[in-house]
């Protein structure tokens, strides 16, 4: 799944509300970007033809949408296509990268104890299954 940075902003109002409708949508856009009306509906329409967004309900003229895919899809595969493309498919680069200038807090570090101690379980269970 390919989305422009307009559309993941646009698509975050939709993951944060249950419905938006385009008007709506172009209020709270006008905040951090000068764009018209136009636009957004244009990119609401975009994203509906991309099977990200569907139509719930109208209100006379007025169509609401709401997401058609959870966010967890969209960034699996948008990380999965940046991994690729910028670290060659390596996660290796990536991780390092991320962590390298970085200060974790105890929280985070603990966060990441708690993933690569799953990650590690699941491996052992799926060793244990193909003995």
């Amino acid at each position: 799944m390919k989305l422009s940075e307009f559309e993941l902003d646009v698509m975050q109002l939709f993951w944060r509300n249950d419905e938006c409708s385009a008007p709506a949508v172009h209020e709270a856009v006008r905040l951090t970007r000068n764009v018209a009306y136009t636009t957004v509906k244009t990119v609401i329409d975009r994203l509906e033809r991309k099977g990200v967004l569907k139509r719930v309900r109208q209100n006379g003229r007025t169509i609401f949408y709401s997401a058609a895919i959870s966010v967890d899809v969209v960034q699996q595969s948008m990380l999965k296509r940046f991994v690729a493309h910028v670290f060659a498919g390596d996660r290796r680069p990536m991780m390092n990268f991320l962590l390298r200038d970085e200060v974790l807090s105890a929280e985070e570090i603990r966060y990441l104890d708690d993933l690569l101690t799953a990650q590690r379980q699941q491996q052992d269970q799926s060793a244990g299954g193909e003995k």
